[in-house]
């Protein structure tokens, strides 16, 4: 019997023996959410569907302290609370939750009940004030309209269009409401790469239905638009932004919006990115495109969130595309126009630096947006707390108004007059019964929102909260199992994309390794990112010898990256082309060092299971299973990560896998058998057809019955 089942049994017969055996809990779907042990005690119906009853509903339900709970809105206005900032103030007896507003109150009682879930009410008397830090705290739903989701695992689309007018499922309440908890209040429902019949008359009817149900949760609609909608359902000729006749289409076509949904929130907007239509298409810029339709919105308050994701496939250095575009538009964008900018300058990669775009556009309102489904991070396969890695982007400093600067202050309007804040995250919601396809990505959805209202806000408080609410609160799972969380981050970086390596993945399912992958869009290509040969790996970006991109960052951002001995080691093949024997601080090698870093993320993925399986008596069966039959299997993909990486490296670095890692399972030739897709031949250049949408682009589902058969070293009796 090997010694890890020894301490398993022996740790059950100390239990037993010492009559601290926990209760199991009852199985669960995990549809509950972070409202799981929301115990409650009264089935209260809500007197009416507004702000104010569902908010005196959810305490009529959930309130189990002795204090009377007052909810009131204040009769003069407390400008310091803002329009969606609340204030707990507990005196002998009595709990009053005040704002300025019904749904700053509606906030201000999920607070509340999020401190009697996570035991952290206050003893005696005492005032909490909570004000969020943007204004907008929006989702990005990557849903199309016939129900798949682009980048989406966790099943189909939440909106069911056909069904939508007349049948409306009880589950849009339900994600009202859960956003409403953690105070996201702005929701773009449709796919950024848009299908312009959701603006036709017929769709805008079913949208009035889910912008009726979300509005007393505060939740305000926003649509994606193609741009070329003038063209396909508006019988024009052009789209161009200048044309009187286009300008009139989209302020008629807003009126119909508003006198359907008189809160709607504007519009997002991907143009002249991946084939999509806009400006460009006509000679004209973004600021010509974003103006255009923000000037239909501002007669009704409405804003522009206008993605800053653009690249082509002539892009020499696509991580500089981006802000040499935007950069010299800098302060031409209206004040209700928000560029929407990714946190990295590629593509929402496991560890990326900041887009340099933060530093660089201080007339220009930013927001940043954060990608919450897991595109390049194992889907809803594999367990990865996000937060550190957004957490990582707030914290950078730009220094572009001094030292302090830092993402966060910069995204928060703190340094610009016009005080228009906003922050994105790209869902990772579907259908599943789950929400979020396995059950500890739904910490992602909640770190989310927390952080939209708190930027600073540790990861480590989140995944307390979240996890008390979700599953238990007892210190014996709440400690190993956040402790796991914290660290799934780094540790997914160690096993897929370390020291800096980027853009490596399986191109068409952004799902496992595809190092030696080629494309007839270098964009699109492994190779034209990692550029591994005989004398070294990674993509030079350096002033001298490289693409330049060093340079679009402030100083001393641009000196510590540019110079190879001061670039922080996890971004150094970011930056720079690295000899594969240039010896690391560490003393190893480059090579060493990459086979080490993957070794240290299998043997943490490995440990996952280990963690899992002593919180056992903690979890329900149902959830329990789910998570740990997800955890072997993304221990077995990281191994395969590794394999695919290293074995293909080495046919350049010709140097052998060091004694103390794991020895390959596979070849290289077995691995690069998997999952060989290949994307459908388009027209040169890699370009859809004009202001045609993007098809979703989804794994094939064989990949995942073709992934190599791996066993797990360390642990042999799985």
């Amino acid at each position: 019997m090997n010694s890890f089942k020894t301490f398993v049994i022996a740790s059950a017969l100390i239990l037993a023996v010492s009559g601290c055996k926990v209760e199991k809990p009852a199985d669960t779907d995990g549809h509950d959410l972070w409202f799981h042990n929301l115990e409650q005690v009264s089935d209260a119906k809500p007197a009416s569907y507004t702000t104010e009853a569902i908010a005196q509903n959810e305490i009529d339900r959930f309130w189990k302290g002795k204090a009377a709970v007052e909810i009131k809105v204040l009769d003069k206005q407390d400008d310091a609370l803002g329009r969606d900032g609340y204030r707990l103030v507990f005196s002998s007896g009595k709990v009053s939750v005040e704002a300025n507003t019904a749904i700053g109150t509606l906030y201000g009682v999920y607070g509340l009940l999020r401190l009697q879930q996570t035991d952290a009410l206050p003893k005696g008397s005492k005032t909490i004030t909570e004000v969020p830090a943007y204004e907008y705290r929006a989702f990005n739903h990557w849903d199309n309209l016939n129900r798949s989701v682009e980048r989406g695992y966790a099943g189909k689309s939440l909106w069911n269009w056909d069904e939508l007018p007349d049948k409306v499922s009880p589950v849009y309440q339900e994600y009202a409401r859960a956003n409403a908890s953690v105070g996201i209040n702005a929701t773009a429902i449709n796919n950024v790469n848009a299908n312009a019949q959701i603006l036709t008359p017929e769709y805008l009817q079913k949208v009035k239905v889910l912008a009726d149900i979300f509005r007393p949760y505060g939740l305000k609609v926003f649509l994606s638009l193609n741009f070329a909608a003038p063209k396909h359902i508006g019988g024009l000729d052009t789209s161009d932004p200048l044309d009187p006749k286009v300008v009139q289409f989209w302020k008629d076509k807003t009126a119909e919006i508003y006198a359907l949904i008189p809160d709607f929130g504007g519009y997002l907007v991907k143009a002249n990115s991946e084939g999509q239509s806009g400006p460009q298409d006509y000679g004209r810029t973004h600021a010509d495109g974003a103006n255009m339709l923000a000037d239909a919105l501002a007669p009704y308050g409405g804003v522009v969130f206008w993605r800053a994701f653009v690249y082509d496939a002539q892009a020499e250095d696509r991580a500089m595309q981006a802000s040499d575009e935007f950069v010299p538009l800098d302060g031409q964008f209206r004040d209700n126009v928000l560029v929407q900018v990714k946190n990295g300058p590629i593509d929402f990669q496991p560890r990326e630096p900041i887009s340099p775009l933060f530093g660089q556009a201080p007339k220009t309102n930013l927001m940043l947006e954060v990608q919450i489904t897991q595109e390049y991070l194992g889907h809803s396969k594999h367990m990865v707390y996000l937060h550190p890695l957004w957490k990582e982007c707030l914290d950078t400093d730009t220094y572009e108004f001094g030292k302090g600067s830092t993402v966060a202050a910069v995204t928060e309007g703190k340094y610009r007059d016009n005080k228009l804040s906003a922050i994105s995250g790209v869902t990772n919601i579907g259908d599943d019964a789950n929400w979020c396809g396995h059950q500890m990505a739904q910490i992602n959805w909640y770190a989310y929102g927390r952080m939209a209202w708190n930027p600073d806000l540790s990861s480590d408080e989140i995944a307390d909260e979240w996890l008390r609410q979700t599953f238990s609160s007892d210190p014996k799972f709440v400690k190993p199992v956040k402790d796991m969380l914290l660290r799934s981050r780094e540790v997914n970086v160690s096993y897929e994309m370390p020291l800096g390596l980027h853009h490596i993945m399986a191109s068409n399912a952004h799902f496992g390794p595809g190092p030696w992958e080629t494309s007839y869009r270098k964009d699109w290509s492994p190779q034209f990112y990692h550029k591994a040969g005989p004398d070294g790996v990674g993509f030079d970006r350096t002033v001298a010898t490289g693409s330049g991109a060093t340079a679009q960052y402030n100083e001393p951002l641009a000196s510590t990256y540019d110079n190879i001995e001061t670039c922080p080691e996890n971004l150094l093949l970011w930056f720079h082309h690295v000899p594969w024997d240039y010896k690391m601080k560490d003393g190893q090698t480059l090579w060493n060092e990459l086979c080490h870093t993957y070794q240290k993320g299998i043997e943490a993925a490995e440990d996952y299971v280990r963690i899992w399986e002593k919180a056992e008596p903690y979890v329900d069966n149902q959830r329990y299973q789910e998570v740990r039959t997800k955890l072997i299997r993304q221990a077995k993909d990281a191994m395969w990560w590794r394999d695919a990486v290293i074995l293909y490296f080495q046919t350049f670095s010709n140097m052998p896998i060091p004694d103390d890692c794991y020895p390959a399972q596979h070849t290289l030739d077995e691995l690069q058998q998997v999952g060989v897709f290949r994307r459908p031949q388009m027209p040169q250049g890699g370009a859809r057809p004009q202001g045609a949408p993007q098809m979703p682009r989804q794994p094939r589902p064989e990949i995942y019955d073709m992934l190599p058969d791996y066993t797990l070293p360390s642990m042999p009796e799985l």
